[in-house]
């Protein structure tokens, strides 16, 4: 299994000395729990068919945030994609209820007679909360929706076959521990989880080092298809 990588962002703008003052003192100024959660991030094992790079977290959401987007690629198809941001105030937040909050969303694309089934936006959301109690994560303030969207190409695009893609948006707050770090590696390999899922992988065997069993009993979405490229 690979090991998710990245760095704190840095979004400092002028020549390079400049920009590697102020990156300097913007590391300074990262609090040390947020820190030791985006190291936790970097070192989480993964599933191979998981290809995932840092990206530019967003700006107003939290005083410190850190991203990633990742891939389920199964040969030369891409079966999933998602993006996971986690964020971090240390003066805590209401709705959140606690000092870091995980964002994230999730793509695939279906089969059409996958989208037919009434319950399947229930289904996806028991995987995001399934995947978290596999692995043992406490967790909470959950929310999100469950998107279904249908697309018929015509004209110049009359020969590609109907397309129905599932996205996931959803939000929740990691439990810290006593010194106020949630377990983020734990909590991005649930969502690597869910995403291998929802991508149509079979569930991975437990994880000896992770002292739980991942997937155990869920069914994976019967897909093969990747996100289709505009």
């Amino acid at each position: 299994m690979a090991a998710a990588q990245g760095h704190l962002s840095d979004h400092s703008d002028g020549d390079e000395q400049a920009g590697d003052t102020a990156g300097q003192a913007e590391a300074e100024a990262v609090p040390a729990a947020f820190r030791r959660a985006v190291e936790a991030v970097r070192g989480a094992r993964l599933r191979p068919e998981i290809e995932i790079d840092p990206t530019r977290p967003p700006q107003r959401l939290a005083p410190h945030a850190y991203a990633l987007e990742a891939t389920v690629v199964d040969g030369e198809e891409d079966l999933a994609d998602g993006r996971l941001v986690l964020l971090h105030d240390p003066a805590g937040h209401d709705t959140w209820k606690g000092t870091f909050r995980l964002v994230t969303l999730v793509r695939a694309e279906l089969e059409p007679e996958m989208a037919a089934d009434p319950l399947l936006p229930d289904v996806c959301w028991s995987w995001l909360t399934g995947a978290l109690q596999a692995r043992g994560l406490a967790y909470g303030e959950a929310s999100g929706t469950v998107t279904m969207a249908g697309s018929h190409y015509f004209g110049g695009l009359a020969d590609r076959s109907p397309a129905t893609q599932i996205e996931i948006r959803a939000s929740w707050t990691p439990r810290e521990d006593a010194t106020g770090v949630p377990d983020s590696g734990a909590h991005l390999a649930a969502w690597c989880d869910l995403l291998c899922q929802i991508a149509g992988l079979p569930p991975s065997p437990a994880d000896p080092g992770a002292g739980t069993t991942s997937g155990a009993g869920v069914v994976s979405l019967p897909q093969r298809r990747g996100p289709q490229q505009p």
